[in-house]
């Protein structure tokens, strides 16, 4: 049977740092306001015409760079996976730009479930090394949420920031598995929790749209909380029983960074201690499905994290998507 490897993660974020009192003096807010809900004291922003792409290619360079140095070639990755729900471009899609960055030949394509990108990518990536059809493929969460904000919007505004994380996961010719056990959610039903609607026109032979679209993102916040708490409680504890785990024989939790109060609550209903729980998002905010990534990679270079390590990842986001994953990681991550 073949095993699957996470051999390699890296991330890139945004060049601005803006603080909740740089955002006060643009619109009625404040520290307190922020942080008391959030738990954001600061986000990095991306400025000018960067995009997705560009924090994608960069993050897409550092893992290959950092999986050169362990001696392995580049040009045997023979997938290029992207999670990106905040595109620049309807097409081409953010994983043909990076493909032509890294002058790699091989498939590529884009996978959009918003800031459950990065759990639904490593679905995927398993399945495919499981049956054969692929051996070593390169992952890249890259989203550029902020230009897709509405900034006079204080509720939404102020929770994003702008990051991209990449991973290399390869065949194990063993059974060692590093994707430990995963399960993925998507209730349709309450789509309209988290919206952003791209503009649109008929063409003038055809009756015109008779509502204006606001291409900015649009979320029920009370209601998504509802959702989570309601929703990935019970699952994350299912995933543990599936994978004949406890929550103790867990190292790290590390969920998506889209709310302190929520990530405290999720911690306290699975009774994991604080130490136990990974959060960055006081000074990154919510950057999508690049935020596990993220975390993850920080967490372990800043010895937050030790390594090997069993890790209970969590995610949810537009859609309403949802999933959880049990995985580990060696030192030589």
């Amino acid at each position: 049977m073949t095993g699957t490897k996470i051999i390699a993660l890296d991330y890139e974020v945004a060049e601005n740092t803006i603080t909740n009192n740089d955002l006060a003096r643009v619109m009625d807010t404040s520290d307190e306001w922020i942080t008391t809900r959030t738990g954001i004291k600061e986000r990095k922003i991306i400025s000018g015409d960067l995009t997705s792409t560009d924090l994608g290619i960069k993050a897409a360079q550092k893992v290959v760079k950092r999986v050169q140095k362990k001696g392995f070639d580049p040009k045997l990755i023979d997938l290029i996976l992207v999670a990106c729900s905040a595109p620049e471009d309807i097409y081409p899609s953010v994983s043909c730009y990076i493909q032509k960055a890294l002058e790699i030949n091989c498939p590529c394509f884009d996978l959009r479930a918003a800031c459950t990108g990065f759990i639904y990518s490593l679905n995927v990536a398993k399945a495919f090394i499981k049956s054969g059809i692929y051996k070593n493929i390169l992952i890249v969460a890259t989203d550029t949420t902020t230009k897709y904000t509405d900034w006079s919007d204080r509720s939404t505004c102020v929770l994003f920031g702008d990051g991209a994380g990449s991973a290399i996961i390869c065949a194990d010719n063993s059974e060692n598995d590093d994707i430990i056990a995963l399960e993925l959610m998507t209730d349709g039903s309450v789509a309209d929790y988290i919206t952003l609607k791209a503009q649109r026109n008929a063409s003038p032979l055809v009756e015109q749209k008779k509502t204006e679209i606001k291409p900015f993102i649009n979320m029920k916040g009370r209601e998504v909380y509802k959702f989570v708490m309601q929703l990935i409680p019970q699952k994350l504890e299912e995933l543990l029983s599936k994978a004949g785990m406890t929550i103790d024989d867990i190292d790290y939790f590390v969920p998506h960074q889209s709310n302190q109060r929520m990530i405290d609550a999720l911690a306290q209903r699975l009774k994991i201690s604080n130490d136990k729980v990974i959060s960055n998002i006081e000074k990154y905010g919510n950057m999508s499905a690049a935020s596990i990534i993220v975390a993850l990679r920080e967490g372990i270079d800043n010895n937050k994290i030790k390594l090997p390590a069993k890790f209970l990842l969590s995610a949810f986001g537009a859609g309403m998507t949802a999933g959880n994953a049990v995985i580990k990681l060696d030192k030589d991550i």
